[in-house]
């Protein structure tokens, strides 16, 4: 496999998630940890929407970060000036390719949107500028249209082709499919940009790299509109374990941005959310807690502490005698099998009121009334 980059774009469609606003603050933050985690490219924002955006990227750019930083743009050459105004050097060139997205925007004319893009990337190459060519629903676009678009793109100076599966309609045999097919006819290299609205956001940006993709955008998360985008941590770690590629990220610092963006954002991440979410290392399962007791590789993909987690065993209703005996002897508590038994009955009934596991605290107490329950 070729080298792949990661271009994060939390900061752009991350934030267009609907409710999301990030302040100045917030965003230099997450710039922040996205380069010192080893994050190749960020794309920044979009600074045709006003002072306001134009300030916090300009002060992004300021911070002289290691990772490339890029602007995203309409096919205008106002918002590639206010992209140059910030001091970007990388400029994102959108434009619609799909016939429903030229019809509502274009009025079905894709005369336009060519000489659009023409004008946009003459101007920026002019400038001196990395440009990066987006498809918008590059997914049900036409093919033949969609390859003469990105060929003449790549011939007027363009450096990189974005395949945009916008509203997230694709499955990754039909994504392979599509970006093998662009990856051979073009020279430029291809970025994936896929959305989660089927669940299929993640393995759709695998199936791009695996058809030859060499760049995929993501955001911390899975943040963005609608359902979301693919999330940075997943395909990090997709990517190292399951095809054994390390992009150079380091992992044990996903949680900590993780956390950082669900603060920013005021959407807190669902505990069975992969990778980052509270419940990854989380065992309660009698039969789980047992395997992961003797070996963790029997309910683990990989170790906890490789993305800032740590291994949890907790007692609920569904825990079984192994999982409450090692817990309690962590607590100098040594009980023979009948006490166990007892003990276990008692932490199924009060999990099955409080609907939850038990907290240690609330093992401790049961523990303990039965204690004296058994002294007298």
């Amino acid at each position: 496999m070729n080298k792949v980059l990661i271009n994060d774009t939390t900061l752009r469609d991350g934030e267009q998630a609907a409710g999301v606003a990030f302040s100045v603050e917030e965003k230099i933050a997450i710039a922040l940890i996205l380069d010192a985690i080893g994050v190749h490219e960020i794309e920044v924002g979009i600074p045709a929407m006003g002072k306001a955006e134009q300030q916090a990227i300009a002060n992004i750019v300021n911070l002289d970060l290691q990772a490339h930083l890029l602007g995203w743009n309409r096919a205008v050459i106002a918002d590639i000036q206010a992209s140059i105004a910030c001091g970007l050097q990388r400029v994102h060139i959108s434009v619609p390719v799909s016939a429903i997205q030229i019809k509502a925007k274009f009025q079905g004319r894709s005369s336009v949107v060519l000489q659009k893009l023409h004008d946009s990337i003459s101007f920026a190459v002019d400038h001196g500028l990395f440009v990066s060519i987006g498809g918008e629903d590059s997914s049900r676009a036409e093919e033949s249209f969609l390859l003469d678009l990105v060929q003449v793109a790549q011939e007027w100076g363009a450096s990189r082709f974005r395949f945009c599966d916008t509203v997230g309609i694709l499955d990754p045999f039909t994504t392979y499919n599509k970006v093998r097919q662009l990856v051979t006819s073009l020279t430029i290299p291809v970025e994936m940009h896929t959305h989660n609205d089927f669940g299929l956001a993640t393995a759709n940006a695998l199936a791009g790299i695996k058809a030859g993709a060499l760049s995929v955008n993501t955001t911390v998360n899975g943040l963005g509109e609608r359902a979301g985008n693919a999330a940075l941590e997943e395909v990090v770690m997709a990517l190292k374990h399951l095809y054994q590629y390390d992009l150079g990220i380091d992992t044990k610092r996903l949680l900590e941005i993780s956390q950082l963006v669900a603060s920013a954002s005021g959407y807190p991440v669902p505990p069975w959310k992969a990778i980052v979410g509270e419940n990854t290392f989380a065992h309660e399962s009698g039969i789980h807690a047992h395997g992961v007791l003797q070996n963790p590789h029997t309910y683990e993909p990989y170790a906890p502490e490789e993305v800032g987690r740590e291994r949890r065993l907790v007692v609920g209703k569904h825990s079984g005698r192994h999982l409450l005996s090692s817990i309690l002897e962590q607590h100098g508590i040594v009980l023979n099998q009948e006490e166990t038994q007892s003990v276990l009955d008692a932490v199924r009934q009060e999990s099955v009121e409080k609907k939850r596991s038990l907290t240690p605290q609330e093992l401790l107490h049961l523990v303990q009334t039965r204690q004296h329950s058994w002294a007298s």
